[in-house]
């Protein structure tokens, strides 16, 4: 089994470690502080082809693996974990979900848009009363034949304020369960739909988050991705691919706050020498630095499936788990290391921190990657 990047994996890899130092770096700390959108490091990511990299070509995407995907969202959790999950979502949940599962005027229409970063998409399937159980929706889409009327609200939606295109999962038909989901196109346009204010949150402050009502909202019928019912196939399948992403962007997390852990760790001295020649501080960095390799091989293992065609539920569950729980750990270590200057926003380890607790909430819960990891495990 060869572990080595391909060479444009490495260039891959560069490009985005260059782009998140000399782009996303400046500011961080104030967009952070202001809840800012960072609409202008978005632009340049469309134009460097980070918003449609699985896309196919023909629709204005990069064309690239899965891998590429993971690894350029890795380097951009290094510096900037709201611009990296805006990337993600609009990468591995919206992009992915059209060009997989729509139909060719769908694809023409808002693929076309979404890839080269002209548009950006939002997926809305958690509700105030659901979280991420799509059986259990409340928002309904009716069918009045040629559309269907959609009514309900989603809430913790990232990208909620700034997209331009919304997938949409709602209840058609309550009687038949889980067959009776569908998921929609919608337009932030449309009459009826309505943003709701932002979440102020401890952490990705820089992404917006927000609630969203659909009042009497009319969708066209050739809006509605996949045959009648198939909604809740469409959300689970999305949201697998969605976990790599996820389990990406905590991986970068943890490489950041490592990085930045050790570095200073050279520079800052205690009782005559730097604190790096102290066992306890060596220790924990090599603590810090297992765990993390640990995680990036599960992460690129379940990027590694989803290229090869082999079923990635269990491998992106296994990898969010152990990526967003080492996310955690090693940035509360990387605070523990910087001492009272942890607790200080311009050293930005307490920013890591809490950009690294959402790792662990969104996409499910750790426990519902447990619920997946153990249904597989006892299916036998």
């Amino acid at each position: 089994m060869d572990f080595n990047l391909s060479e444009e994996h490495l260039m891959i890899r560069e490009a985005a470690r260059d782009f998140a130092k000399q782009e996303l770096l400046p500011g961080v700390v104030e967009r952070d502080n202001k809840q800012e959108f960072p609409k202008e490091q978005v632009r340049k990511m469309g134009q460097l082809g980070f918003m449609g990299m699985m896309v196919d070509p023909k629709y204005g995407g990069g064309g690239m693996d899965t891998l590429s995907y993971a690894i350029v969202v890795e380097e951009l959790s290094k510096i900037d974990a709201s611009s990296s999950v805006i990337v993600s979502v609009n990468n591995s949940l919206v992009c992915y979900g059209i060009e997989k599962y729509g139909n060719e005027e769908q694809k023409q229409k808002y693929l076309t848009k979404l890839a080269t970063g002209e548009a950006l998409g939002a997926f809305c399937l958690s509700e105030p009363e659901a979280g991420s159980d799509a059986t259990s929706q409340k928002t309904t889409a009716i069918d009045k034949g040629d559309h269907y009327i959609l009514n309900g609200t989603k809430n913790w939606i990232t990208n909620g304020g700034s997209a331009d295109y919304y997938l949409v999962i709602a209840q058609t038909d309550k009687e038949k369960g889980h067959r009776g989901i569908n998921a929609f196109i919608v337009e932030k346009t449309w009459d009826g739909f309505e943003i709701g204010p932002k979440e102020d949150k401890l952490g990705i402050r820089g992404s917006d988050t927000h609630t969203l009502n659909f009042n009497d909202v009319k969708v066209p019928k050739e809006n509605r991705i996949g045959e009648d019912g198939f909604g809740f196939k469409f959300a689970m399948k999305t949201l697998s691919g969605g976990r790599i992403g996820i389990a990406a962007q905590a991986l970068g997390i943890a490489g950041g706050a490592f990085e930045m852990a050790r570095d200073y760790s050279k520079i800052r001295k205690s009782f005559g020498t730097e604190i790096c020649n102290h066992q306890a501080i060596a220790f924990k960095l090599a603590d810090m630095h297992l765990e993390i390799e640990a995680a990036r091989y599960l992460v690129y293992k379940s990027a590694w499936d989803k290229d090869n065609g082999n079923n990635y539920d269990t491998s992106s569950a296994m990898a969010k788990l152990k990526a967003s729980k080492v996310a955690m750990e090693v940035s509360v270590e990387a605070v523990q290391i910087h001492g009272g200057n942890g607790f200080v926003k311009e050293y930005h380890v307490e920013r890591m921190m809490r950009d690294a607790k959402i790792t662990q909430i969104y996409e499910g819960t750790s426990e519902i990657q447990k619920i997946v990891i153990s249904r597989s495990l006892l299916k036998d």
